[in-house]
């Protein structure tokens, strides 16, 4: 006996409905800008270092017998202030040496200036002339007046060494490090301390020479505007110098400036933002920093809400806006504030003006 199964299935199905809809256009906040004249703000990051930095060495050899508080690393010292004291004896002795010396010079020359008067007087009284300088004993009275010079002059250096016994601070600051000790003999050239200026700062900030056309020149005994790296204000400082060279390395042109009256709160090795004002160029936009694609684009959005996308020509950044050359014959654009990435020329948008 056959048995016949016959089996019956459904297929399951989908109704699948053609939609006619096109997608509506992406809403866009735009920025309405006009062209207006913008005084430039070129900023830089710069180190603060300080004017005077010098590592003190020892002029003199000798046996340290003192060591001043001040000498001591992290003291503040003032120009002037008594670092090490070094023996002095044998410089005392060799003062008064050099003084002795010079004494002897000085009646060596009474000595040839009475010869010569001598000389003179008994060719007068003969009525004759004397045959030569020798005669009068003028090389004597010559040399004698050399050796009171020479005299002087080791006795000048003498002074200058036993001064040297007492090191002092040639100006004001912190000392950073201390390198010689008490009862250590040192020598001509030996490191004695280390002392970095308090005072007075330079910093060295680098512009590209797009940025250095910007600038009011000649940029001498300006100033600039000095800023923390959160923005706070900090001062002023006077520029020194600027321009004549680029640096070898970046191809950057240079400009050295000057804190003479430093903030508390500028420290030497801290870095700083330099913002120093420009020329005022007549047609430029301003737009917000976020404007800018990471290519370097601005798109557009015209009055029939459809995308342009061009590269402006930046002038400068400044404190989250960028300012751009404004194109000839054009007073305003309408610039989509956060452009998307999936932006194409020609696309239409739905705009929303901001206000702020």
């Amino acid at each position: 006996m056959v048995v016949v199964v016959l089996l019956f299935g459904e297929e399951d199905t989908i109704d699948v409905q053609a939609s006619q809809t096109a997608p509506s256009p992406p809403i866009v906040s735009v920025v309405k800008v006009s062209a207006a004249p913008a005084t430039t703000q070129l900023s830089a990051y710069a180190e603060v270092n300080p004017l005077w930095d010098a590592e003190l060495r020892s002029a003199i050899s000798g046996r340290i017998i003192a060591v001043h508080d001040a000498a001591l690393a992290g003291a503040k010292v003032v120009d002037g202030d008594p670092l090490f004291s070094i023996e002095k004896a044998p410089y005392e002795s060799a003062v008064a040496a050099a003084e002795m010396e010079l004494e002897e010079a000085k009646l060596a020359l009474l000595r040839a200036q009475n010869n010569v008067t001598v000389a003179r007087r008994q060719f007068e009284r003969d009525g004759t002339e004397p045959p030569t300088e020798l005669a009068l004993r003028l090389p004597q009275l010559i040399i004698a007046e050399k050796s009171v010079a020479a005299a002087r002059s080791r006795l000048s250096a003498a002074q200058s060494e036993l001064s040297d016994t007492d090191v002092i601070a040639p100006f004001s600051g912190f000392v950073t490090r201390r390198f010689a000790s008490l009862g250590q003999t040192v020598a001509p050239g030996d490191a004695l301390v280390h002392i970095s200026d308090n005072r007075q700062f330079e910093l060295v900030a680098e512009f590209s020479q797009d940025d250095w056309s910007l600038l009011k020149h000649p940029i001498s005994n300006t100033y600039a505007k000095l800023l923390h790296r959160n923005g706070e204000p900090l001062g002023q400082a006077r520029v020194r110098h600027g321009g004549g060279f680029l640096d070898q390395d970046t191809r950057q042109v240079r400009v050295f400036l000057d804190i003479t009256k430093p903030d508390e709160r500028i420290l030497a090795g801290d870095f700083l933002q330099v913002q120093i004002t420009g020329r005022t160029i007549a047609d430029t936009f301003t737009l917000p920093e976020s404007a800018l694609t990471r290519a370097g684009h601005v798109w557009l959005v015209g009055d029939d809400d459809q995308l342009q996308r061009v590269t402006p020509e930046i002038l400068f950044r400044s404190e989250g806006t960028i300012t751009v050359l404004a194109p000839e014959a054009v007073g305003t654009w309408r610039v989509a504030k956060t452009p998307l990435a999936s932006f194409l020329p020609g696309q239409r948008v739905t705009s929303q003006l901001d206000e702020g």
